[in-house]
């Protein structure tokens, strides 16, 4: 984000008007003579929202990111990008812990911005003044816990909790103009509703928000106009409403009719020992608590995957699910309890596991682009793999490596990029195709299609079925808000504020549910996705 020196107060309104607040002319960007961004012209005015929608790598977050005069790396630039507000440039990205420093708290991060909205006061007033711009921010933010949350460092926050400090930060700013690249990513239906709120909020301000966004519920929720995109270039814009009764080009059609089910692997027999089985689980985060001390913030009595199986846990943002993904990983080791995998109980760690052990529980990251090397050719970290962890020589690696990289839709042309010149769906291919090299039995995949449009959603669930597909030797664990996915798996797990409050089959807990919350779940999801327009 940028700062400056603007010391107002940003919840004060801005004038509307007709100049655009953000211009981008012409704008054209080449990477090894590809044009990933070819003829970009788009008008953000003050208190609308524009939206560029489009499939992974049409050049939405490309072209978002020229706002803030950053390209990729040996990026060829031509156009123009003009700002006519005073006021930094706002950016909420899709993957927040690639902005929020993990060695600060959150605190810190928020403070050291607020810090420059009052240092017009007096000196006395300033920390006052300073902290309750922090405290409002994370309650306009959607996170009202301010006092527990302000001790935690990012990592100890679920993605959605990130995202939503990474919003509190541009409210904090002031921006004049906010460039929002899927700020909806992994959220639950509720929160997404409570986000599309607040972001129309900040568009009545004034402040011209640039939404980049694959989700059509929200761009036909919060949206005035719509720009869509496929390989770089406009197709078709025009206002929201006519975009979605009458698109006129084949693209916009095909998005807007795209649905990401398909027909889910036979159900697993389920015999014999569990795969994996979590006794007794109890995960805390240090430095949340009253006075620093330990919060318990997930508990789990018992939980088995059973081979061939796909168990969806399902919860709010903030509910465990990734603290539960990460305790099975060997990433989270402050917990109770036993995490058992084929009958042999799990050290807490990856120092303290085998190469056997790491193999067999790979972890895909909501964030693919957090996960890999940006100096190093994509091809080259994913066979590095089955180098590592099955001690298969560099060849044969690398031969492995662009098989399963090809079967999963991303040639060698792109696997031989570094990952800064990847889209979100290829290197999310990518990090799938990592994880596969290793030959777990127990994949985790965090929220791996919560970025990606409707067509690169569907094809990548559609090869999580394939893999599973007639075979014992894999087990999928889907960390998902989303009821949609959750209804793929055989079994699904809901948590609710860190609990376990309900398990038991897909169809049974989807069509009968047991707890209260549960019902109210999928009761809020059906709701809002009719009233966002699905």
């Amino acid at each position: 984000m940028n700062h400056d020196n603007d010391t107002t107060d940003p919840a004060a309104p801005v004038g509307l008007g007709t100049r655009p607040a953000a211009e981008i002319r012409d704008l054209r960007v080449e990477i090894g003579g590809r044009a990933i961004v070819d003829g970009m012209n788009l008008k953000a005015l003050p208190g609308k929202v524009t939206a560029l929608v489009g499939a992974s790598g049409s050049g939405k977050t490309t072209t978002g990111l020229a706002l803030l005069g950053e390209y990729p790396p040996g990026a060829r630039v031509s156009g123009d990008v003009r700002l006519a507000a005073e006021g930094p440039v706002g950016y909420i990205p899709q993957h927040p812990a690639a902005v929020l420093n993990p060695a600060r708290r959150v605190s810190a991060l928020l403070t050291d911005i607020a810090r420059t909205q009052v240092r017009h006061l007096p000196r006395a007033r300033r920390r006052a003044a300073a902290r309750e711009r922090v405290l409002r921010a994370l309650e306009e933010a959607q996170l009202p816990d301010g006092e527990s949350l302000l001790r935690r460092y990012p990592h100890q926050l679920s993605g959605g909790q990130q995202q939503r400090v990474v919003l509190a930060q541009a409210l904090l700013l002031g921006a004049r103009v906010i460039v929002a690249d899927e700020p909806t990513t992994g959220q639950d239906a509720l929160t997404k509703r409570r986000i599309v709120d607040q972001l129309a909020a900040v568009a009545a301000r004034g402040i011209a928000i640039v939404l980049l966004s694959h989700d059509l519920d929200v761009v036909h929720a919060l949206a005035d106009d719509v720009l869509v995109m496929r390989a770089g270039r406009i197709v078709e814009s025009g206002p929201a409403e006519r975009l979605r009764s009458a698109p006129r080009h084949p693209w916009t059609r095909e998005l807007l009719t795209a649905h990401p089910e398909f027909t889910p692997p036979a159900p697993s027999a389920g015999t014999g020992e569990p795969v994996l089985r979590i006794h007794g689980l109890t995960a805390r985060h240090r430095d949340g608590g009253v006075h620093g001390g330990p919060t318990t913030v997930l508990r789990v009595p018992e939980l088995d995957l059973h081979p061939g199986a796909c168990l969806a846990v399902v919860g709010r943002s903030g509910s465990g699910k990734t603290t539960l993904a990460r305790c099975l990983a060997g990433l989270h080791r402050d917990y109770e309890g036993r995490i058992v995998l084929d009958g042999t109980a799990l050290p807490r760690t990856l120092r303290t596991r085998d190469r056997a052990q790491l193999a067999a529980v790979q972890y895909v990251f909501q964030d693919s682009r957090a996960a890999f090397d940006e100096h190093r050719p994509v091809l080259h970290q994913v066979a590095r793999t089955a180098i590592r962890l099955r001690g298969t020589d560099k060849d044969t690696a690398r031969q492995e490596a662009l098989t399963t990289l090809t079967r999963l839709g991303l040639p060698e042309e792109l696997a031989a990029r570094h990952p800064g010149q990847l889209s979100g769906g290829e290197l999310q291919r990518a990090a799938l195709a990592r994880a596969l090299l290793a030959r777990p039995r127990v994949l985790i995949c965090d929220e791996i299609t919560s970025g990606l449009d409707t067509l690169n959603r569907r094809a990548l669930l559609e090869l999580l079925a394939q893999l599973l597909q007639g075979r014992e030797d894999l087990s999928l664990i889907l960390i998902t808000h989303d009821l949609d996915i959750a209804a793929l798996a055989h079994h699904i797990a809901v948590l609710h504020a860190g609990e376990l409050i309900e398990q038991g089959t897909a169809p049974r807990v989807l069509t009968a549910p047991e707890h209260p919350f549960t019902v109210s779940l999928m009761e809020t999801t059906a709701r809002l996705e009719a009233g966002m327009g699905r």
